[in-house]
């Protein structure tokens, strides 16, 4: 799975890259189909307590899944993205199962 990783109208420390990298990784064992993760994480106007947002779409063999969530810090915002695309492609494999 390849991951790209798009910071708008700043710099993603490595600290902070490495840890997305991480996180989205372990989204293969639920689904390993994944062909392509892109990460955007952006700072939301106007400057308030809950304005770091992080949206993951995940390219699948036979489809897709997106997450997008605000929280205060980009880890926060990524952790809460990646449980919500857990669900997700818990459900997709579901789907396809049945098929």
């Amino acid at each position: 799975m390849e991951i790209r990783i798009q910071a708008i109208h700043f710099d993603a420390t490595e600290r902070l890259q490495a840890f997305i990298q991480k996180k989205v990784a372990k989204l293969e064992q639920y689904f390993d189909g994944i062909i392509t993760a892109e990460v955007t994480l952006k700072v939301v106007k106007p400057e308030t307590a809950q304005n770091k947002q992080a949206g993951i779409k995940l390219l699948l063999k036979n489809g897709d899944c997106f997450a997008e969530k605000i929280n205060d810090t980009f880890e926060g915002a990524v952790d809460d993205a990646v449980e919500a695309l857990e669900k997700q492609l818990i459900k997709f494999k579901e789907k396809v199962r049945a098929k």
